[in-house]
């Protein structure tokens, strides 16, 4: 079958079929570089990547942009709260420019450790202050923005559409908005496109416009460089659920204005949080896990990955250790499945159809835990042979992205008193003693060496 998604915007799944046969444009929203992203961002990402992955599993041309963010996201998603940027340059005593560029790379360190693919092309928002500039010009020369208290808002009255993508009901936000009242404000869910009165008097970067000294909402940044990049109509643009009724529909708001095309952009993709306690991990509660917390707690960086990969990805996941400690345990024992079907192969073609059950999987709307069944399935079947399953493995690896090209015995390094014992083992068995070779296992054992006896002889692992 064709690749299938379910939108957002029609709330269904549809069949995918790109503006442009065989070409698909994406762009998904990146991370706001002031501090390191949490798990749950980092699902996200996953979720980006088995996205990408799924594209190009299925011959699409594909052109993938993400931002980066290192200016003008306040704590809110709308227009309240403290600036994310200056948040961090006041924790760390460094300047934004300091901190945007350690977090950009400590972001990439954990994607990479992720075996997250990076996007085509990584736009950061400083490099496109005039392409912001001009998309906001043409917001207001087409009457959908206004000048108030010194900032420029976006009018959501003007557009007809604005309640889209979030089912928004805009009447109840006239007697409780989604922010604190702005008396600047002609309906509560407009927003700023370009704030020259920022309540920060100390803001480091600001830029000259024709509205004054200041610096970008940050709902425009997506928009301008999204369009930038990928033309005024593209495919697929990918975020977080918690992006749908701000974020997102203001881009959709902006994108549309300035442009008068629509719609902007065809699949909208949205990722369920992970979630602990039943409370969404949030970096602005200071309630958070890192990538490293995990690597310092002696997990792989793939075990959160093949967590992340047995639940949809419009599902929750409840993140715990004890889930952690299942997917650890899971993950090892594919390495040595793997590493055992590469060592040994052998040729036995017997008619199936994995390849065809893994395809229908992951175009069902990415169902990533019916294509982990598929590749266990693959594994456990016994009248396949080797050869033919590795095989297959490699080809559902360009999905999963778990490495198994790359997936190796484990070499231990030993005493000269344990490779002693372990001699001493061999000539027990030799001699049929088995009560001394269990002995001498067990007090290996104890010592934290586990032996797995083959033709060719012991194998060490640590356990």
């Amino acid at each position: 079958m064709g690749l299938r998604l379910y939108n957002t915007l029609t709330r269904k799944k549809q069949e995918f079929n790109p503006l442009h046969p065989g070409h698909v444009k994406m762009y998904s929203c990146g991370p706001t570089v002031y501090n390191y992203a949490h798990l749950g961002n980092l699902r996200t990402y996953i979720f980006n990547d088995i996205l990408r992955r799924v594209l190009l599993y299925n011959a699409f041309k594909l052109e993938h942009a993400m931002n980066i963010t290192d200016v003008g996201h306040l704590t809110s998603d709308a227009d309240e709260g403290e600036d994310k940027m200056l948040l961090g340059a006041k924790r760390e005593k460094k300047t934004i420019r300091e901190i945007a560029d350690f977090y950009t790379e400590a972001f990439f360190n954990d994607a990479d450790r992720l075996n997250i693919q990076r996007p085509d092309i990584i736009c950061k928002a400083t490099d496109h202050i005039q392409d912001m500039i001009k998309m906001n010009e043409r917001i207001e020369m087409n009457g959908f923005a206004y000048l108030a208290g010194g900032n420029l808002y976006f009018d959501t009255s003007k557009f007809k559409d604005y309640s889209k993508l979030g089912k928004l009901k805009l009447e109840a936000l006239k007697e409780g908005a989604r922010v604190k009242a702005d008396p600047n404000k002609k309906n509560p869910s407009d927003f700023v496109l370009w704030f020259t009165k920022s309540k920060f008097q100390d803001q480091e970067m600001k830029w000259d416009s024709p509205w004054g000294t200041g610096y970008p909402g940050w709902h425009i940044e997506c928009a301008a460089m999204s369009t930038e990049y990928l033309g005024e109509q593209f495919d697929i643009h990918t975020g977080g659920i918690d992006h749908i009724p701000v974020h997102h529909t203001n881009e959709i708001a902006q994108a549309e204005a300035a442009t008068g095309k629509k719609p902007w952009v065809q699949f909208w993709l949205h990722g369920e949080f992970l979630v602990m306690d039943k409370e969404k991990m949030a970096k602005s509660k200071d309630k958070f896990l890192t990538l490293q917390l995990l690597i310092d707690k002696g997990y792989d960086p793939l075990d959160y990955r093949y967590l992340c990969l047995n639940a949809h990805y419009r599902s929750k996941i409840n993140f715990s250790f004890q889930a952690m400690d299942s997917a650890q345990s899971s993950l090892t024992s594919l390495k040595q499945k793997v590493i055992e079907i590469k060592q040994n192969p052998g040729s036995n073609e017997v008619k199936n159809d994995y390849k065809q059950q893994f395809s229908d999987a992951i175009n069902n709307d990415l169902d990533m835990p019916k294509a982990m069944s598929v590749m266990w399935a693959v594994i456990r079947d016994a009248k396949l042979g080797n050869t033919e399953k590795y095989d297959l493995l490699l080809d559902f690896d360009g999905v999963l992205g778990f490495g198994f090209k790359d997936f190796e015995e484990e070499v231990v390094d030993i005493s000269d008193e344990i490779k002693q014992m372990i001699e001493e083992r061999e000539q027990a068995r030799k001699k049929k003693d088995w009560k001394a070779a269990d002995k001498i296992r067990s007090e290996l054992e104890e010592k934290g060496y586990i032996l797995e006896d083959a033709p060719e002889g012991p194998k060490v692992k640590k356990s």
